[in-house]
C-alpha cells in the first residue's frame, strides 16, 4: 500500500509540530511506521492523502458512534454555526443539552460543561477535594484521566502506592497527594485510605486505556462504600464509556451510584467537548453559586452543543442501537479469538456496548499489571499487517476500540477474513 504522501507530510510537521503530532499516541511509535494523514472521512471508513481507504476501529477515539460525518450531527453544526461560531455567553442549546444528560442519570442534579476531558476531570478533582475539606486522591494504575499534574503520577514504592511523577515539568509536591491503587483490588484501595487523608477517588467503572478492562461489579460496590465510610468523594471518569458502553454509561449496566462523573466523546458529537455531573450539595459549592473556581471561555461552545445535541437524540430515539453494536462487537472479537486459537496465539477480549478490547496474553487481564505482560511486538506486527490490508486499528496495544452504526456484517467479515491472513505470520 502506497502511502507517500503521509510520509511526505509527516516528514514536513516534524519541522513544526512537536514530533510531528498534536497528540503522542498519532506518532506510531509504540507499532512502529508512519502515521497515516487523513483526509476525509465517511461512515465507517476513513481515506488517507494517498486515497487508500481504511474500515476505521477508531472513529475518533470514541466520539463517532454513527460514524464519519453523519447527515444528521453535520446539519446541527451547519445551520448552528450559520449564527456564529462561539459568544462567551450562555445560549439555549446548553440548556437543553444538560437536561438530556441529566434526565439519563437520576442521581445527579447539576452538570457543568468545559471543551476537553482533561479539563472535566481535572474540575471535578477540584470540585471533590474542596468539598470534602482533604488533599489526598486515590486512581488507579493504568487509569487515563488527562494530563494535569495531580494525575500523571507512577507507581512509587513500598506497600502503600504514593504518586511520583512520570512526567518532566510535574512538581512532586503536585503529585504527593496522590495515592496509586490496583484496578479490581479493593485491599489496596483499603490500604490508600489508611495511608492518606483522602478526599475523593477516581476511576473509570470501565477501563479504556489499558485497552478494555471493565471493573468488577464487586470491586465497585465496596469501593462505593468505602467512599461512604470515608467522607471521599466517589467520582466515575465515563469521558469514554459514557453514552458508548450503554446509553447511560457504566451506571445503564451496573446501576452504581457515584457521587460525580464525568462525560465527553460522544457528547461532543466529534466536536471537542467535556463535562461534569454531580449531586446538588457537591456541585452548588461551584463558582458562581460557591467558593470554588473553574471558568472557560469556550465552555458550551453553541457548535459543540448543538452536535452532541444530535447524537445524544439520536441515541435516545433508538437505544437499540446499542444491542446491534454490541453483537457487532462480540462477532469481531469471537472471530479474533477463534482465529488466535486456530494459530496457537493467546488471545482474550472485552465487550461494552460498542467498545472492545483485546490482549496478546497467556491470562485474561483484570489490571495494568497484567495487561503489561501482553506481547507488543505482536500487536504492532498485527497493527502494521491490518493497516496494510486496510483496517485502521489503534495505534497501541492500550487503546480501546469502537464500533459505529455504520458498519455492516459485511465489514466485520471482511475484517476477520484479513485478520485470519495475518494471523499466520503472528
Amino acid at each position: 500500500m502506497n502511502r507517500e504522501n503521509s510520509k511526505k507530510l509527516f516528514k514536513d510537521a516534524q519541522k513544526y509540530i512537536v514530533g510531528g503530532v498534536n497528540s503522542p499516541v498519532r506518532a506510531f511509535q509504540s507499532v512502529g511506521g508512519t502515521p497515516v494523514f487523513i483526509k476525509k472521512g465517511k461512515g465507517a471508513y476513513i481515506t488517507d492523502v494517498d486515497d487508500n481507504q481504511y474500515l476505521d476501529y477508531i472513529q475518533s477515539w470514541g466520539p463517532l458512534i454513527f460514524g464519519h460525518a453523519d447527515k444528521d450531527i453535520e446539519k446541527a453544526i451547519i445551520e448552528t454555526i450559520k449564527n456564529g461560531t462561539s459568544f462567551g455567553a450562555p445560549t439555549e442549546v446548553e440548556t437543553i443539552l444538560a437536561k438530556e444528560v441529566l434526565e439519563l442519570f437520576p442521581h445527579l442534579d447539576k452538570i457543568r460543561f468545559v471543551s476537553s476531558g482533561t479539563e472535566a476531570t481535572m474540575s471535578a478533582i477540584r470540585v471533590a477535594r474542596g468539598v470534602s475539606g482533604k488533599d489526598d486522591i486515590i486512581k488507579f494504575k493504568g487509569g487515563y484521566h488527562g494530563h494535569s499534574d495531580s494525575l500523571l503520577v507512577s507507581a512509587g514504592s513500598g506497600a502503600v502506592t504514593f504518586g511520583s511523577p512520570s512526567s518532566p515539568g510535574v512538581p512532586a509536591d503536585f503529585t504527593k497527594h496522590t495515592l496509586l491503587a490496583d484496578y479490581n483490588n479493593i485491599e489496596s484501595v483499603k490500604k490508600c485510605f489508611e495511608a492518606g487523608n483522602v478526599g475523593c477517588v477516581i476511576i473509570e467503572p470501565i477501563a479504556g486505556n489499558m485497552s478494555l478492562i471493565p471493573a468488577d461489579k464487586e470491586f465497585l460496590l465496596e469501593l462505593r462504600e468505602l467512599c461512604t465510610k470515608n467522607g471521599a468523594v466517589l467520582i466515575f471518569d465515563e469521558v469514554m464509556s459514557g453514552f458508548r458502553a450503554s446509553l447511560k454509561g457504566s451506571y445503564g449496566l451496573l446501576g452504581i451510584e457515584s457521587d460525580m462523573v464525568t462525560f465527553g466523546k460522544v457528547i461532543g458529537g466529534g466536536m471537542p467537548v467535556g463535562a461534569f455531573a454531580g449531586k446538588a450539595e457537591i456541585m452548588k459549592e461551584l463558582s458562581p453559586e460557591g467558593p470554588i473556581y473553574q471558568a472557560g471561555t469556550l465552555s458550551g461552545n453553541p457548535v459543540a452543543m448543538s452536535a452532541g445535541l444530535a447524537s445524544l437524540k439520536k441515541l435516545k430515539e433508538n437505544p437499540a442501537i446499542y444491542t446491534d453494536l454490541e453483537i457487532k462487537a462480540n462477532v469481531l472479537m469471537k472471530g479474533f479469538k477463534d482465529i488466535c486459537e486456530e494459530n496457537s496465539i493467546p488471545f482474550h477480549y472485552n465487550v461494552r456496548g460498542s467498545m472492545f478490547g483485546f490482549f496478546f496474553n497467556e491470562k485474561h487481564p483484570k489490571n495494568f499489571d497484567e495487561v503489561c505482560e501482553g506481547d507488543e511486538k505482536r500487536y504492532a506486527k498485527f497493527h502494521s499487517e491490518m493497516l496494510d490490508k486496510g483496517f485502521y486499528f489503534a495505534p497501541s496495544a492500550y487503546e480501546t476500540g469502537f464500533i459505529c452504526t455504520a458498519m455492516s456484517d459485511s465489514d466485520i467479515d471482511k475484517t476477520l477474513t484479513a485478520f485470519r491472513e495475518v494471523a499466520k505470520s503472528l
